[in-house]
Formats: structure tokens, sequence, C-alpha cells
């Protein structure tokens, strides 16, 4: 049941480095999910909208205490703040996604290592991978607690996009199971560098290159005043500009993933983001967010609606996409 990646893909990453230009005028929405079951009709209405034009969009009235956002985040900035040497006892295990790497991931639209370190939750994997209890006191309960509140608002939407797509409400729901050993959904804690003195009049500089993500659906944390996120919605656009996405500490961002856009028979489009660098009159120092992917188990089948593409099982994919973008450039 496994079928080659497209490889065109790549070739659009590699064409996504450049600069480009930046414009305003589309319209990244908020979409509020304050009493959801009784407001679901109209719910779904402005989460095929704004996913099917921009494949970007924040969600509010979504749940998870704000208090509990805080505290994760001051979780977060306490792992990265271990030494190195501490971070390193938890190392990235890449066949799980589960554990700690930096400087390691390299983007086909750049060729450079991205400008961060990451820790990598994965529920099935963790064994030997939580930092210990005299480190960081209740980290991973903590941590996984939020890791499930991310899971249920990520079903939600899931849900809508269900309805919308001829689907059973629960199909997306029963392909993330987190009771499953094949669970792959993560939650990626992500600390991105503070800008050397030296490079602030830099131009061109990326803290993460041009990328489309591999999920279903990424649910992103951002602080206030910590921008730098920019979508380009139009996986082929040829002029690149590019849209600033304001942060939040109260909204989450929204993205739709390749998976995503293979179960919807391309009816839901995975675009490029990228996180450049700060301009000279722009907050330099350390910048710290959370995103949480939601894609389907090991052993989910991947097949839209109308069989546009072959059947395919979460794990096939994944593994094409990640070999795809990663293989040696020559």
């Amino acid at each position: 049941m496994t079928t080659d990646y497209d490889l065109s893909e790549v070739a659009r990453e590699q064409r996504m480095g450049g600069l480009g230009s930046e414009t305003d005028t589309r319209d990244i929405r908020v979409i509020d999910l304050t009493d959801f079951e009784d407001r679901r009709a109209e719910i779904t209405d402005q989460l095929w909208t704004a996913a099917t034009e921009i494949g970007f969009f924040q969600l509010s009235g979504h749940g998870i205490p704000q208090q509990q956002i805080d505290d994760v985040f001051a979780r977060t900035a306490a792992f990265f703040a271990l030494p190195e040497p501490v971070k390193a006892q938890y190392p990235l295990v890449k066949a799980n996604n589960a554990g700690w790497e930096s400087l390691s991931q390299v983007r086909p639209s750049i060729g450079v290592p991205d400008q961060k370190e990451s820790y990598q939750i994965t529920r099935p994997h963790m064994a030997g991978l939580w930092p210990a209890a005299d480190e960081l006191p209740g980290f991973a309960s903590a941590v996984l607690d939020f890791e499930h509140r991310c899971w249920t608002v990520a079903m939600r939407v899931l849900s809508c996009f269900a309805d919308r797509l001829g689907l059973p409400r629960e199909h997306f729901t029963a392909a993330h199971d987190p009771a499953s050993p094949e669970y792959q959904s993560t939650l990626r804690l992500l600390h991105y560098f503070a800008v050397p003195a030296e490079l602030r009049d830099v131009p061109g500089r990326w803290r993460a290159g041009a990328h489309t993500d591999f999920d279903c659906l990424t649910l992103l944390f951002q602080r206030d005043g910590q921008g730098g996120l920019q979508v380009c919605p139009g996986k082929e656009m040829q002029d690149q500009r590019w849209t600033s996405i304001t942060p939040s500490s109260a909204l989450i961002t929204c993205n739709i993933g390749d998976m995503l856009t293979r179960w919807s028979d391309d009816l839901l489009p995975s675009n490029f983001h990228r996180v450049r660098g700060p301009g000279p009159d722009e907050y330099q120092g350390d910048r710290y967010s959370i995103a949480y992917f939601a894609q389907a188990d090991r052993d989910a089948v991947i097949q839209g609606p109308r069989g546009v593409y072959p059947p395919v099982t979460a794990a096939d994919f994944l593994t094409q996409r990640v070999r795809a973008n990663y293989r040696p450039q020559r």
C-alpha cells in the first residue's frame, strides 16, 4: 500500500528560499470555538473557508486555560535552560520523533540549519527521554496533560473537516488514538536562539526556512511580541508574497499539513510558511513557541473520499515525505 512521494514538492520547496516580498492584504481569520457543539455548523463554515482560502487561521475560545499555556511555556524555557550535557542525555530518536535536537534541521529551501533547538514529545516513545524529577519537577505530567488538551482541540477542528468532506464525523479522531502504540502525533517545544549582536543587521537570515508541515493539522502556540512567522498561500506561487502572522499568547495559530491535503483529495491546501529573522528594530531575543502536530497513527490508512490518490498508511506517507524532503541534495 505504498507509493513514492511526489518529488515535485521538494523542487517547489527548493525554490522558496528567497527573500520575496511582504503583503498585509491577506486576512488571517480568527475563529471563535466558544459553544462549539451549539455552533458547530457555523464554525465548520468558518474553518472551511479559512482553510481552503489561506490554509492558516487562528482560534479563540479553544478551551485551554491561559494559565496552563503560560505554565507550559515556563516549563519549556526551563527545559531549554538546562545545560547542554543534560539535554544531550535525552537525544532525538528520529524513528520515533521523540527527544531533543539542536541546529540539526536543514530545509531544502535554504540549505542551512534552522536556528533553533527543539524537544519532541510523542506519547508511546518517551521511555528514557523525560528530564529527571530533580532536573524539572512535574515536567512530564504537566506537558502530557497539555498535549492531551491540544489533541482535543485538533480533533474538534478535524471533525468539522470530516463533516465537509462527507466522511464520518469521528473519522479523523479514530485515526489519532492517544492510547494506541501506533500514535505518532507530536508536541514540539521550540526555542529559537537570540540573534547575536554582530548579525542583527544582516538581511536574509531565517530562524526556520520555508516549508510545509507533514501532518494533518498543526496547532501553534506563540508569545506576544515574539514574531517572525509568515505564510505564502499557494504552493506554486512564483512571486513569493509573504504575510506575517501577528503572534498572540491567547490565540492558537493553525495550518493544514500535507497529510490532510492528500486525505482531502487536495481540497485543503498545505501552504508554505517560514520564521524570518527579526528586523533591526524588532525584538532580537530568544523566541519560544510550542507546536502540536496532529498526524495520523502509523497504521491509519489515508485515502480521500474521491480516491484521487491510492491508499497509503500514515507511516509510509511520513517515511516517504521525510526521505524526499531530506535526501542529500546534489
